[in-house]
Parts: structure tokens; C-alpha cells; sequence
């Protein structure tokens, strides 16, 4: 019998992805529907909605649905959810298309799913606008009234994609029929919520916290999952395999890294490195509890939540994506609400009089004491051909990133960020 938590939405893993010969018929049936050309984003989401990850959703959100995530964290039917998983649809597009039609969503020539269509609405730029002031507007000064239109389109890559979106958006259950170059591409590090909960259920875990991760692990990461570990029976490190913004680093770097710092500084038989199929949406706060809600099917029921967690630029504040979780709703009917608590975790960083790790909390000396660690600073060191500083990273992690920026042929500008370095300690 599993200890686990019980997946979010109290339907049990949603997975929507077709096996055997279901698959394919359907993909035989796909051929001969109208296509649909489909986002990165909107790929990720599929192949999350195919494994369960999103469980319990089945497809792409109804307006009624988008509408109640934005403005009250709640699908139609009352159950929590934090972030718009939506589908978007060219008007020539939707045109073409009547509710009850099944189509095919395809991505560069590969069929990903079938969908039928149960909803068909436009999508202003008016909604859109307000989509964005509910779930990308944070509490940093990057944020402010006067600031944030001027601001998020030249520097929030979340913005730009929701004010990218096309002019309808199409809602219904979809058919998934690939996971993509995943299981391929990252063979053992990229699981399914079946095949985490399988691991932690072999192990005997009940306490599980999972660690996200978009940017190489560097001492602040370890710590905090080595806190974690001290409080769980182990530690999902789950990195973001799907695309980032220009200037973060690929998937395959981070992963090396990771498997890296396990086999020298952790215990290996406590940690799990897993990878999931998302885009970034970095939507601070509110991406947060995206995190932690799809951890929940995972197996996760403790989310790390640390320092600026999923930000970009200024726009949120220091321990925002912390705070938010204070302020939720929390249905009472069975299974709606989400059950994955947040492990709040406060600034971490290497204090030179502590000799070691210490947080805010922890260490009462002054900034010139403390190395100031943050995966942006560490980019930007080491795309500016920089030293990073002692106690910044493991020696070995730091091979491993500088022989990937040695071999770079075009340098991508790195932004810091005032939490970054370190300016509002």
C-alpha cells in the first residue's frame, strides 16, 4: 500500500496518452484530421496532460475555466489550479472549425494528439492583457503600475508568450499520442508520475520533496536539498528538460552537473534526478504553485521554495513565490485542494566567518562575509569568461559548465537581476 500523497484532484494519475492498439488507430485517425500547428509550450503541456502530470485535468481549459484560474486559482468545477493551460488557434484557424470537431495537434510534421473540440472563444488582446496582470504581475518593482507594460514585453518572456497567442483558443479532451524526444533523448531522466511514484513506493518514502530546477546546481541548490533531506525520507531533484529563455542553460548541461553532485556530495540511495517536459512559464509566484501542484502527482507532497523561485527580472519580490502559498483557496471537497506544502527555506549563501552554509536566519555577520549565490550570477560569470568566486559552485560542477561555455560560438547577454546580486540582502 503507498504512503504517497495522493495525486492532485482526487480522480487518481488523469493520463491521457493512448497505448497498444488504441494508439494505433487514433494515430491512423489523426492523418485524416484538420491540423492544428502547435506551441513549444503548448507541446510540453500536452505530453504533462499525456502522463498525468496534470492530472486532473484531461485537455485544454474552457473560457469558464481560464477565467477562474486567473482570477480565483479555481477550475469550473472548484478544484485548485494555479496557472491557464491553454490551447490557441489562428482565426482563419478556428474559422474552419465547429464544437464537436476532433483534430489532429501537431508540432513540426509530428502529430502529438487528437482533441475534440468542446469550447471555441476569441481570446483579445484585451483578455490576454488581463491574463497577464493576474498571473505574471508580481509585488517587485519591475511590476509597478507604471512600469510593468513598459517593461514586460522587452523583458518577460511569459508575457511575450501570452500576448503571442493567436486569436481563439480551442477547449476539450485530447488523445495524446507521443511523448515526443524525451524518453529518447533523456532515457532515465525523464520519468513519468507513474514511474517517480513506482521509485519512492520501492524505497518505502512517504515525506518526499522535490527540488526545481531550470540553471545548474550550485552550493545554495545542494543545501537546500540537503535541509530537505534532514526533514524527508528523500529528495526529487526534478529539472525543467523543456525549452528556456536565451542564455539559460540546456537541459543536458544541467543534467550532467546534477548526476555530478549526487555521486560526490549526497548520499545516491536518498535522491532521485528526474526531468519533466515543461516550457518555463516564468511566472514567479503563481508557476510556484504550478510546481508543487503537479509534484503532487508526482508523489511530492513537499515543494522546496526558496529565494526569487521561478522569477525573471524584478518583477516579483524576494520570498513572494513563498508567501502566495498563505493566500490560496482551499476547497473543501475531497481531493480539490492542493496538498503539496511548500518547504519555505530562506536566503541561503556561503558565509566566509561561518565557514559553511548558513541563511539570514542563521548567520549574523555582515554581506562582505557572505558569497551571494544565484543560478542568473553564475551565468553571468561565466558567460562574461569571469572567475567564480570560492564556495560559489563545486569544482567539478564548474569543469563541466566552463567547457560548455568555452564551446559556445555566440554569447547570449545575461541580465542581472537586483536578487541576484545580492543588492536588497
Amino acid at each position: 500500500m503507498s504512503k504517497l500523497v495522493a495525486p492532485h484532484g482526487g480522480k487518481g494519475l488523469v493520463c491521457c496518452k493512448l497505448e497498444g492498439a488504441e494508439l494505433a488507430a487514433e494515430q491512423k485517425k489523426a492523418a485524416g484530421l484538420k491540423k492544428i500547428e502547435i506551441s513549444s509550450q503548448v507541446k510540453g503541456d500536452l505530453i504533462m496532460l499525456g502522463i498525468g502530470g496534470f492530472s486532473p485535468l484531461n485537455g485544454f481549459m474552457t473560457k469558464a475555466d481560464w477565467k477562474g484560474v486567473c482570477a480565483d486559482f479555481l477550475l469550473a468545477d472548484g478544484t485548485f489550479w494555479p496557472v491557464p493551460v491553454m490551447l490557441d488557434a489562428s482565426k482563419a484557424d478556428a474559422d474552419g472549425i465547429k464544437v464537436g470537431d476532433e483534430i489532429t495537434l501537431e508540432r513540426k510534421g509530428e502529430a502529438y494528439a487528437t482533441m475534440k473540440v468542446a469550447e471555441k472563444f476569441e481570446m483579445t488582446e484585451a483578455d490576454k492583457k488581463w491574463e497577464c496582470e493576474k498571473v505574471y504581475k508580481g509585488h517587485g518593482e519591475e511590476s509597478a503600475d507604471d512600469v510593468f507594460w513598459k517593461i514586460a514585453m522587452e523583458d518577460h518572456p511569459g508575457v511575450q508568450a501570452v500576448m503571442a497567442r493567436k486569436e481563439f483558443c480551442l477547449a476539450g479532451p485530447v488523445k495524446v499520442l507521443s511523448e515526443g524526444e524525451f524518453p529518447v533523448k533523456f532515457k532515465g531522466v525523464y520519468l513519468t508520475p507513474k514511474e517517480t511514484r513506482a521509485i519512492f513506493d520501492k524505497k518505502g518514502w512517504k515525506n518526499v520533496a522535490s527540488m526545481q530546477l531550470r540553471n545548474p546546481m550550485h552550493r545554495s541548490h545542494e543545501h537546500l536539498c540537503k535541509i530537505a533531506l534532514d526533514v524527508c525520507d528523500g529528495v526529487l531533484i526534478h529539472s525543467l528538460i523543456g525549452n528556456l529563455k536565451p542564455g539559460d542553460i540546456p537541459a543536458d548541461v544541467r543534467i550532467e552537473c546534477i548526476d555530478t553532485l549526487i555521486k560526490g556530495y549526497f548520499v545516491p540511495e536518498h535522491v532521485v534526478n528526474g526531468g519533466y517536459p515543461l516550457d518555463m512559464r516564468y511566472a514567479g509566484p503563481r508557476e510556484a504553485l504550478l510546481h508543487a501542484t503537479f509534484r503532487q502527482n508526482y508523489g511530492v507532497n513537499k515543494m522546496i521554495i526558496g529565494r526569487d523561485h521561478a522569477g525573471v527580472g524584478d518583477f516579483y519580490t524576494l520570498f513572494e513565490a513563498q508567501e502566495i502559498f498563505d493566500t490560496i483557496p482551499m476547497p473543501e471537497e475531497p481531493g480539490k485542494a492542493l496538498l503539496c506544502e511548500p518547504l519555505k527555506i530562506d536566503w541561503t549563501f556561503y558565509c566566509k566567518k561561518c565557514d559553511g552554509m548558513a541563511s539570514m536566519r542563521t548567520c549574523p555577520h555582515g554581506k562582505d562575509d557572505r558569497v551571494i549565490l544565484s543560478g542568473t550570477k553564475l551565468r553571468y560569470a561565466l558567460s562574461h569568461g569571469e572567475e567564480v568566486v570560492d564556495h560559489f559552485g563545486r569544482e567539478e560542477v564548474l569543469v563541466i559548465l566552463r567547457k560548455y561555455y568555452a564551446g559556445l560560438t555566440e554569447k547570449v547577454e545575461v541580465k542581472l537581476q537586483s536578487h541576484a546580486e545580492g543588492t536588497k540582502m
